[in-house]
């Protein structure tokens, strides 16, 4: 089986999201995307209340096969790298990639132990809007350019052994979560 693991605040969910998901779904020739819910990203502020986000994702997500899911809540853990870890341990032979959108390839060297998760699984990186591809070069895609896979071959990326990432050029998606929260004020 192969599982994209997709995860954000979602606070609130939007058609950007599931924009990403469904070019990954489709691009990597994925059975499942898992829509992680976190509890509180650690680089955000204080999110809404997880069950208003879990609702948000699932009217979304709109089932099928995406997942979505408060695993990070249930099992206690705060950091991406640590719900890799978790769920690698679990769900053993399962081949899981990781799913990010365009928007978070500045960040990503923000993360906790991001060189961890670059060794841990394969990442697709779906364009959101027009930095993306700037964003290639940011500090955490630049240490690991050497491990970039060419779009060509992003269905076989759950197979490659990491570090491995593709970038999913395409139809972009201007939505922000900011974007809307500042909208309804």
């Amino acid at each position: 089986m192969r599982v994209g693991l997709f995860g954000g605040s979602f606070d609130p969910a939007h058609a950007g999201h599931r924009h990403v998901a469904d070019v990954a779904l489709r691009a990597l020739k994925l059975d499942r995307v898992w829509w992680l819910v976190t509890p509180q990203n650690p680089l955000k502020p204080k999110s809404t209340p997880l069950t208003q986000r879990m609702t948000s994702a699932r009217e979304v997500a709109r089932g099928g096969r995406h997942v979505v899911t408060d695993i990070e809540s249930r099992i206690g853990v705060r950091y991406s790298v640590d719900t890799i870890a978790a769920l690698r341990r679990r769900y053993r032979g399962v081949h899981f990639v990781w799913i990010v959108g365009g928007d978070v390839l500045s960040e990503m060297h923000r993360w906790r132990r991001w060189r961890a998760i670059f060794r841990a699984l394969p990442i697709a990186v779906v364009a959101r809007e027009q930095i993306s591809a700037r964003g290639l070069h940011a500090p955490a895609f630049a240490r690991f350019a050497q491990a970039r896979l060419p779009t060509h071959r992003a269905s076989k990326l759950a197979e490659v052994p990491p570090p491995a990432w593709v970038f999913l050029p395409g139809r972009l998606n201007p939505l922000s979560s900011t974007l809307l929260r500042r909208r309804r004020g």
